[in-house]
Parts: C-alpha cells; structure tokens; sequence
C-alpha cells in the first residue's frame, strides 16, 4: 500500500480501562504507519430512533461525520451473552440510516474480539460479521483476532506485556492494511 488509509476504530466496550480498549491501542501502535488509526467515540450516541431522522442528534451527526472521513473502519468488541454488545449496534444503526444513506456501504472492515476469559469472543465476532453482511461492509476473514486472557496480554495502558501477543496484533494490523488496500484499489 503506498497511500495513507484513514481508519476509524470503534471499540464496543464503554469502560475506560477495558481489556478491549487496551487491546485496541496495542493493536494500532503496531499498525503500518501507511495506516492512520483514530478513535471514534461511541458512548454519547444517544438510541437510534427513526423519529429523529429528520432532526438527528449533534452526536449522531459527529459520528457520522467522523465515519464519513473513514477510508475503513476497525472494530474491537468484547463478548457481551453470545454477542456484541448493544452500544456498538446502535452504533452501527445510526451510522447506516436512514433508509439509502448508509455510510458503511462497501466499507472494509476488521474485526478482533477481546475477552479476559479463555473463549476469545468467538459469538461476538461471528455476530459482528452477519451484521455487515446485510450492510454490504466487506471484513477480513484471515487472520481473524479471537483475543483471549486478554489481562495477561496487555497492561492498563495499552503497552504489550506478552510478545506473542505482540507478534500477532503486528500480523493482524500488517494484514489488515493490505486487504483494506486491496479492497480500496491501492494494492
């Protein structure tokens, strides 16, 4: 990839110290510098409700905003009872309506799932990927990032503290920006 891609990375858990948060910074810092990772906020989203379309909250039009500027997007999520959690689809409720604006169209997509727990967040990854099917957002599908014991793996702030795990968040991010360049044109 010889252009610089603009990505924004959506991290499904709320808390501020979140293994999943940790896990993203990890991640981008071991991103290609041809890659330009930058947080999008989703905490102050208010609820998708289609009665507001025509008079859309300031934080959806941010939002929106900042996705619009994306050339890809990254998300991390943790593993809420077999899922994603509900902050982040409505996330990606408000950035898809209304009807015929949504701005995920074609847009690539990774996804890495986060868990302090040995399961890597398998369902929340896999319920991630059915909902960019029907939104028409390409995601990676190898290497795909099952994060597990994610304690162990990174400290508070966000610095890799196990170099295995270090090594893949570098592949992941390595392989990542390829396939965003292939799918964007610029491979």
């Amino acid at each position: 990839m010889t252009t610089s891609i603009s990505v924004a990375v959506i991290v499904g858990s709320l808390r501020k110290a979140s293994f999943t948060r940790r896990v993203a910074i990890a991640a981008m810092a071991r991103a290609p510098k041809t890659v330009e990772c930058r947080f999008v906020e989703i905490g102050n989203l208010p609820h998708y409700n289609e009665d507001l379309d025509d008079k859309p909250p300031g934080e959806w039009e941010r939002f929106r905003a900042e996705i619009k500027k994306s050339d890809a997007a990254l998300f991390f999520t943790p593993e809420y009872n077999r899922s994603f959690p509900g902050h982040l689809k409505n996330a990606i409720d408000v950035a898809s309506r209304p009807a015929g604006n949504n701005l995920w169209d074609g847009m690539p997509a990774g996804i890495v799932s986060v868990t302090p727990y040995s399961s890597g967040g398998m369902a929340a990854n896999h319920a991630l990927r059915q909902t960019f099917v029907y939104l028409n957002m390409p995601a990676m599908q190898q290497p795909e990032a099952y994060i597990s014991n994610a304690g162990n793996l990174v400290n508070v702030k966000g610095e890799v503290i196990d170099e295995k795990a270090g090594e893949v968040f570098t592949k992941y991010m390595g392989a990542y920006a390829k396939w965003v360049g292939i799918i964007c044109g610029d491979a």
